[in-house]
């Protein structure tokens, strides 16, 4: 009796077996079909135009809109510490000593920060900065 017992139960096994695999091929074969049946788009290549566009700039993307801008452009000859005191004595024609010597470039900050070096230069009675040197940010501080 243990001899029929085992295999029955060994035929119950194998029938279970191959049905499981049945059941997985044919999950994989409709699982084939369907991707077969999607509307796959083909690559199309890649074309400078579509980030430019065929149309010139639209209208409100004209210098006009940077023309309410604040921006605070300071240019710094140099540096100095002085007492109170001293600052209070300022009159006409006080000479203040800097820490740049003259001939220097001079710094150029844009809302508080260093985005220029140049020279300062006298035309038509109006004092004026030529830029000799952009200064980048570091990469990892995002600092200059």
């Amino acid at each position: 009796m243990s001899t029929d017992s085992n295999s029955t139960n060994k035929s119950a096994a194998e029938a279970a077996s191959s049905n499981v695999a049945d059941k997985a091929s044919q999950l994989l074969q409709e699982a084939e079909q369907a991707l077969n049946a999607l509307d796959t788009p083909q690559a199309a290549p890649f074309l400078l135009e579509d980030l430019i566009g065929s149309e010139g700039p639209p209208e409100k993307c004209s210098i006009d809109l940077l023309r309410d801008v604040d921006l605070d452009l300071k240019i710094e000859l140099g540096r100095t510490h002085m007492l109170l005191e001293d600052v209070l004595k300022l009159r006409r024609g006080s000479v203040v000593t800097l820490d740049k010597l003259a001939g220097d470039p001079v710094d150029l900050y844009a809302n508080g920060r260093l985005v220029a070096r140049g020279e300062i230069l006298v035309l038509n009675d109006n004092f004026c900065i030529r830029v000799a040197e952009l200064v980048g940010t570091d990469p990892l501080s995002g600092r200059p």
